[in-house]
């Protein structure tokens, strides 16, 4: 690993409810010289140390950089199709981690979802569990899963049913068990870019708890 202030991050999905935050604390950290960040769109950011690039998740070529971050998600209502959301979620998913890894990458952080398992029967879990699975075995030297619960945020897009469960949170969050309970977005973003500086460990989880931790003062 290079020296910190020469160290180089590439990030999918900086435009989404996570990606947007993450960037702005990738950018704020001393620690990242230079941040790449992958998009099907143009961001509204300009910042120095801030390449954008637009990309097709589908033809990656190998992305030299120190450390890879991973906020790339849709819903099934989005989506408009398993296959649809499959592609989105464990396809481009894989893809971006296999073209970092291909670069030398040596950290990889994942957000992922609270549940996720490659076992289960429920496909939204089932597919965010053969996206870790198949992200572990690329073999990084560190690699941080966070699964949040319900993650709370402004949405371009409508979203009834999180819309009714942001109004019953006050009353509900409380009684569920710790990592079930929903996050705000700007959480999951800073610990996902303070777990950056932690030591690299093939396989370290963050729910709930772990999250709210680098975000106390």
């Amino acid at each position: 690993m290079p020296a910190a202030a020469g160290r180089t991050v590439v990030v999918a999905g900086a435009s989404g409810l996570v990606g947007t935050r993450l960037l702005r604390y990738l950018l704020a950290d001393s620690g990242c010289g230079r941040v790449v960040a992958l998009g099907r769109r143009p961001l509204p950011v300009l910042h120095p140390k801030l390449e954008a690039r637009l990309v097709d998740f589908a033809a990656l070529p190998a992305l030299a950089a120190d450390a890879a971050f991973c906020c790339l998600g849709t819903t099934m209502r989005a989506a408009g199709s398993r296959e649809a959301f499959r592609r989105v979620d464990h396809d481009h998913v894989v893809a971006f981690a296999a073209a970092a890894r291909a670069g030398n990458a040596s950290r990889f952080l994942l957000v992922s979802s609270v549940g996720a398992d490659a076992g289960a029967r429920n496909f939204y879990l089932r597919v965010k569990g053969e996206a870790e699975q198949a992200v572990a075995a690329l073999g990084f030297a560190g690699l941080d899963i966070l699964r949040p619960g319900l993650m709370l945020g402004p949405r371009p897009e409508r979203r009834p049913t999180e819309a009714l469960a942001q109004r019953l949170l006050p009353l509900v969050n409380p009684l569920l068990p710790s990592r079930y309970r929903a996050i705000d977005h700007d959480v999951v973003a800073r610990a996902m870019a303070a777990a950056l500086h932690l030591p690299p460990t093939p396989g370290r989880i963050h729910h709930y708890a772990e999250m709210r931790r680098p975000a106390s003062p």
